[in-house]
């Protein structure tokens, strides 16, 4: 499995607008709306799963890193997106740092073993401190998707 598999290209967020935690989620699971990938009006079901996930431990994995995620019946198969926030999100990771690149996973609830697949996916590269880098720097979605097609 290659990130570049779940991710969503046309919902990667470059630039978040959001500061916080859920309203940084929101942006996320809009542009996932966006992209055609599901409907509006199940956002805030899906926004209310993943911020259910992250009151049980924070999906800040650290090295300013988050992966929230959640299972939801609205999809049919494993998707996701990035963004990068400017400013630093506050997301009680692991390490007690802001968030600056986030990878937002969303995967139908009969498919644990894919879920996992793609987490393991997201956090391999994430351990290269100049795969980070290079999202981190990234201004576009071309230049984001290049990185993360290149990348795994």
């Amino acid at each position: 499995m290659r990130m570049s598999s779940f991710i969503v290209k046309d919902a990667i967020v470059p630039r978040l607008k959001e500061a916080n935690k859920e309203g940084v989620l929101r942006e996320m699971v809009s542009s996932l709306v966006k992209a055609g990938q599901i409907r509006e009006e199940e956002i805030p079901e899906i926004v209310s799963g993943v911020m259910r996930r992250e009151a049980l431990g924070s999906t800040g994995i650290g090295r300013h890193i988050a992966i929230p995620h959640s299972k939801h019946v609205g999809v049919t198969q494993l998707i996701g997106t990035l963004a990068i926030s400017q400013i630093g999100i506050p997301f009680e990771s692991i390490d007690g740092e802001p968030v600056y690149v986030l990878v937002l996973l969303i995967s139908p609830p009969n498919k644990p073993g894919e879920h996992l697949r793609a987490l393991e996916c997201v956090v391999r590269p994430m351990k290269e401190d100049k795969f980070v880098d290079e999202l981190r720097n990234a201004k576009s979605i071309e230049e984001i998707w290049a990185i993360i097609d290149r990348g795994n």
